[in-house]
């Protein structure tokens, strides 16, 4: 964030990855109003992205009955609000992400209860 100051602004961030046990990461799921915003997970660089769709997203996501439908392989992503392709294979870090990034996800097909987010 840009600071416009008329003298010195000693500005000390106080939400660096250094003060969490992981980095942060921000996951949304599109068109399902039953999670009103991202989640906020700390999850280690070191994890497969495949893991975190195996892992913890179904801790996060699993109680809303769409869940248990997905098809990964149809699912579509966005960074920062942006298309984008994760690798299942590869690592949190190796895909690109890192502290407090926001990535969310669409299933198409799957438009939330009884399609009440249209």
């Amino acid at each position: 964030m840009t600071i416009a100051s008329v003298r010195p602004y000693p500005f000390i961030q106080k939400d660096t990855v250094d003060k969490f046990p992981a980095p942060l990461l921000y996951i949304g799921w599109e068109d399902h109003l039953m999670f009103t915003a991202p989640f906020c997970l700390p999850l280690p660089p070191t994890l497969k992205f495949g893991d975190l769709l195996a892992g913890p997203l179904p801790g996060v996501f699993g109680a809303h009955p769409d869940f248990a439908k997905i098809d990964w392989t149809t699912a579509e992503w966005f960074k920062s609000g942006m298309p984008w392709t994760p690798d299942a294979e590869k690592t949190l870090a190796e895909n690109g992400l890192a502290h407090k990034d926001v990535i969310r996800f669409r299933t198409p097909g799957l438009n939330g209860l009884n399609g009440s987010c249209n």
